[in-house]
């Protein structure tokens, strides 16, 4: 393996900060409802913030396999929308720095970039590394956003978890972590569970949710009054589509008792752990058909 500090370069002076949070969410894995999107965009889009590390894409990125675009006006090509893999510094609503990395998910050199990230967080003195992103579920949207934390530490989070060992398609993300947690870094990452006939579409209540979960971790304040008007407009326009079909209402009805019965009245955390029957995206693709097709209309929030 290569210096993994040759994948990237610094942009401008270090700024000085003690014990400064990471924050990363990255495009090309499982984003369920776009929540780990929509609080970045939220989030770049609320903070001042610029970039103080830029990645090579060309080493870490397959082209080919997400094509970058580009303009073409009449009889040339007039612009060339570069892919960014960045860290910003950016500072909450009170001031506080903290980092954030964004950008694509690299294609290749996962141990390199990896290091690479690790080297940033020992160079910059990071105390906390926090990655947040939906996962798609069994569960209605008319109970309460749950998710499933874990860590490098089972003191970062209180959550109790349903886990059972399990394993899954990795990605960059959970390799970091696992990588930080080798090296004696402190990080944590958080799967919001999306209800699976919305993970298509945009669900602002899910980007609440983890939201609310890094500030938690973390201690940052920050801005959640559009992500939470996002949600309330959302919610209402889903409702509103499923009031009156009664096909529709009945599979939601029954995945109320079914997330009634696994998760009771008192704890709501996870339903990945339960070892019974839950219906599959497929099993319930039939009912929920006309639901989907609706929302996809161009005429249809």
């Amino acid at each position: 393996m290569l210096n993994p500090e040759d994948l990237y370069e610094l942009d401008g002076d270090l700024p000085e900060m003690t014990g400064p949070v990471l924050l990363h969410s990255l495009d090309g894995f499982v984003d369920a409802g776009q929540a780990g999107q929509l609080v970045r965009e939220h989030l770049l889009d609320s903070l001042d913030g610029r970039v103080v590390a830029r990645f090579d894409v060309d080493a870490l990125l397959d082209y080919r396999a997400r094509r970058p675009l580009m303009t073409f006006d009449r009889d040339h090509w007039s612009g060339y929308e570069a892919p960014e893999l960045v860290v910003r510094l950016l500072r909450d609503e009170v001031g506080t720095p903290f980092l954030m990395l964004t950008g694509p998910e690299p294609d290749r050199q996962w141990e390199g970039f990896t290091a690479a990230v690790r080297a940033l967080v020992e160079r910059l003195g990071v105390a906390l590394t926090v990655g947040f992103h939906g996962i798609p579920m069994g569960v209605p949207h008319t109970r309460p956003v749950g998710l499933t934390a874990h860590a490098t530490r089972p003191e970062l989070i209180t959550r109790t978890s349903w886990f059972d060992r399990v394993q899954v398609p990795g990605s960059a993300a959970a390799l970091l972590e696992y990588r930080l947690g080798e090296h004696g870094h402190d990080a944590v990452g958080f799967a919001v569970h999306v209800p699976h006939y919305l993970a298509q579409s945009g669900y602002p209540a899910a980007a609440v949710a983890a939201l609310e979960a890094v500030v938690a971790a973390t201690g940052l304040v920050l801005p959640s009054d559009a992500l939470r008007e996002a949600a309330g407009r959302t919610d209402a326009e889903i409702a509103e589509q499923v009031a009156g079909n009664t096909e529709v209402e009945k599979v939601v009805s029954a995945l109320e008792q079914q997330y009634d019965a696994f998760a009771g009245a008192a704890e709501r955390e996870s339903l990945l752990a339960e070892r019974q029957d839950m219906p599959t995206a497929d099993e319930l693709a039939a009912q929920f058909e006309r639901f989907l097709a609706e929302q996809d209309r161009p005429d249809t929030p």
